[in-house]
């Protein structure tokens, strides 16, 4: 398989709701953004999330679904799809990363990597 026919990037940029999070109570609710780029030559399509999801406890949560918010993206090469989600932790900091499970027009089904990302609150400083 020529890994240059299937290549999907994802970028993520995350954000703390502090309007949502009640901290004294462990609940910690952090936004993120995703976007996700086809790179590769084949147009493909995204049919499920895994998601891995750890505290600062180590508590490890596991999200699996079809789609990432109730759409199954198609992405023709170049083309990109962009969404925002969220999670709760019970900790102040956290990290999650993941796969999507694709399928390419020619059949081939890969895994595109979600590489790890930090959750955390912003820093105070005083």
């Amino acid at each position: 398989m020529a890994s240059d026919s299937y290549k999907i990037k994802v970028d993520v940029e995350t954000q703390y709701v502090e309007e949502q999070s009640l901290p004294q109570q462990d609940r910690y609710v952090f936004a993120y953004t995703i976007t996700i780029r086809n790179q590769g030559s084949v147009p493909a399509q995204l049919l499920s999330r895994h998601w891995i999801i750890t505290d600062a406890n180590n508590k490890v949560q596991e999200v699996k679904g079809e789609g990432v918010v109730g759409e199954q993206p198609h992405l023709k090469p170049g083309e990109q799809f962009r969404y925002t989600s969220g999670t709760m932790l019970e900790t102040p900091v956290g990290s999650m990363k993941g796969t999507y499970q694709m399928i390419a027009d020619d059949g081939v089904e890969f895994d595109a990597e979600i590489p790890v990302f930090t959750l955390s609150i912003p820093r105070t400083l005083h």
